[in-house]
């Protein structure tokens, strides 16, 4: 995978059942699964194979069973000849676990507790999303700022060119659809979520998260990594500490991150992990690259050879 980039998909890519397949076929995936269990002392399995879906998109059980799944798929699949990583938000933890620089216990652990989190937050100050479609990121930003009169709410995720998520309060975010529908947006739809997320609304979650950061050990990564803040490569341990912690309330720059990926030499992605959500923002960004998934353990073949 000399050319090859790993990304990992973050919340919303969960499904009933996901990883159920793997535990059944692989000996390390049954064993990854159980140590899960063991570690959050909750039966997080069960979750993922059976659901019901209610408690599976409560974010602080969203965010670890997206975990899990993706790094018993990164596991499986030699990923260590890949020339980069990226995670979508939450993927970017897996993808500092998947270079060797975070363990996956502890990986485990904060993705728990940043679910955790963000979830009180979430209720804590009640705010929304909504996906935008058909704008540039430059009009986007100052229909942004317009909107802000209303009440909070700024650009949250640069998913793909023409395709951006909002966050903020209720009030602020439904000013900017209304704005961004009489400006030519081709949609302009709420997003059902439990909070505000890479926004503002999310600031009483930074405390705790820091906190669990700092007592983790995290070393230089063995793989760059792009981070969403910047969409720029990072190997270096405190900058991972950094990034992370910044990218909670920073808005996620995957568009940039692809574009920056290719830009640097790579030219295939495979995406690893559940659902297919980072493939279609790759090839809406980049068509002239080749794209490929795992999730399934009956993909594996194919998916591990992009």
């Amino acid at each position: 995978m000399p050319n090859t980039a790993i990304v990992f998909p973050g919340q919303g890519s969960q499904y009933v059942g996901m990883g159920s397949d793997w535990y059944e076929a692989d000996a390390q995936a049954r064993d990854l699964f159980d140590e899960a269990n063991e570690i959050l002392g909750f039966d997080l399995k069960k979750i993922c194979f059976e659901g019901p879906e209610g408690e599976l998109r409560q974010t602080k059980n969203t965010q670890p069973a997206i975990f899990a799944h993706s790094i018993i798929v990164a596991k499986a699949v030699n990923n260590r000849d890949a020339q980069a990583m990226a995670g979508h938000s939450l993927g970017e933890y897996t993808a500092f676990v998947a270079a060797g620089a975070i363990t996956f216990e502890d990986g485990l652990r904060v993705v728990r507790l940043r679910g955790e989190l963000m979830q009180q937050a979430g209720e804590q100050r009640k705010g929304t999303m909504a996906a935008i479609v058909g704008l540039s990121a430059a009009d986007l930003e100052g229909i942004c700022q317009e909107a802000s009169a209303a009440g909070i709410v700024q650009p949250a995720n640069y998913n793909s060119p023409g395709q951006i998520v909002v966050s903020g309060e209720v009030n602020g975010v439904r000013k900017a659809m209304e704005i961004a529908k009489q400006r030519g947006a081709k949609l302009a739809k709420e997003l059902v979520v439990s909070g505000a997320f890479h926004s503002p609304l999310m600031e009483s979650a930074k405390d705790g998260l820091k906190e669990a950061l700092e007592r983790i050990s995290i070393r230089d990564a063995e793989i760059p990594v792009y981070a969403n803040v910047t969409a720029e490569p990072a190997t270096d341990a405190s900058a991972i500490r950094t990034l992370l912690y910044r990218q909670l309330t920073s808005p996620v720059r995957w568009e940039q991150t692809i574009a920056n990926m290719v830009r640097d030499g790579v030219h295939s992605f495979c995406e690893l992990g559940p659902g297919n959500v980072l493939q279609g923002l790759v090839k809406r960004t980049r068509s002239d690259v080749q794209i490929s998934g795992i999730d399934k353990f009956s993909g594996m073949k194919e998916a591990a050879r992009p």
